[in-house]
């Protein structure tokens, strides 16, 4: 028999709420809060454990989900104190964070196409990223020197399940760079100064888009790796993009040259 909740001061509740609130504890316990029924299914196709799934009174037990360990349901005034969100179908999740090292990740082509994002600091724009890597079908998206853990509640809403259906590694510059290296990818990063138009770039091969932040650009180590230093021509006053955005333009320009 399922269990029930009443109360917010419910332990289990007190804990979801601190999942969502201390990157601290996400890390300790490895464990992270999923907000939506989509979400939730699209975590448990890629084979992500669901260890406690709370649903909102009314909800038919009929339309949840397989393969969560265990089911909670919950009153509307409780889970109007843990969602965020209007639109989660009555649906919140405690999971279990897989490993994201590089020796993690398994390339399953001989020709891949790789993001990596180099100590992005905003939740919203890491989350547009791998949003857009899905749309894209990457074969990867790397974060080298992250500023913020993957599952930080504000990455895992707005990249709307990216996050679980895009392989993703974390590193340091220097050990990516190694990583590419040793499986022959090309380095292609995206900067300003000494570049050329990334329209002219040929991105066919086992390819590395490499993008920086907006205030700071790439690393200088990433400058010196790359086969080449691509940018996108800007005709206004202003001489940045959005990372998210910029990440967008010059994936699409690889796939539209690899025929999508």
């Amino acid at each position: 028999m399922n269990k029930h909740i009443s109360s917010n001061n419910n332990p289990l509740v007190k804990q979801l709420l601190q999942l969502q609130s201390k990157s601290k504890l996400r890390k300790t316990s490895g464990l992270f809060v999923i907000e939506g029924r989509r979400e939730i299914q699209l975590a448990l196709d890629s084979g992500y454990n669901i260890e406690t799934l709370l649903y909102a009174d009314g909800i038919s037990q009929d339309a949840l989900p397989q393969g969560v360990q265990r089911y909670v349901s919950v009153n509307s005034g409780v889970y109007q104190k843990m969602a965020h969100r209007g639109t989660t179908e009555g649906q919140i999740a405690i999971a279990r964070m897989p490993g994201h090292h590089l020796s993690d990740l398994n390339i399953q082509t001989l020709n891949p196409l790789i993001l990596v994002a180099e100590a992005p600091e905003k939740p919203g724009n890491i989350g547009a990223i791998l949003r857009t890597a899905d749309a894209a079908k990457l074969d990867a998206v790397i974060i080298a020197n992250p500023l913020t853990d993957l599952y930080n509640p504000n990455i895992v809403r707005s990249s709307v399940g990216g996050i679980f259906t895009v392989p993703v590694a974390t590193g340091s510059t220097e050990e990516i760079i190694a990583w590419l290296k040793s499986h022959n990818i090309s380095i292609f990063a995206a900067a300003l100064d000494q570049a050329e138009s990334y329209q002219l770039t040929d991105y066919k091969s086992p390819t590395a888009i490499v993008v920086g932040t907006e205030d700071h650009g790439l690393s200088e180590s990433w400058l010196k790796s790359a086969q080449k230093i691509v940018k996108i021509p800007m005709s206004g006053k202003i001489d940045s993009l959005n990372v998210s955005v910029a990440a967008g333009i010059l994936i699409f320009e690889a796939k539209r040259q690899r025929g999508f």
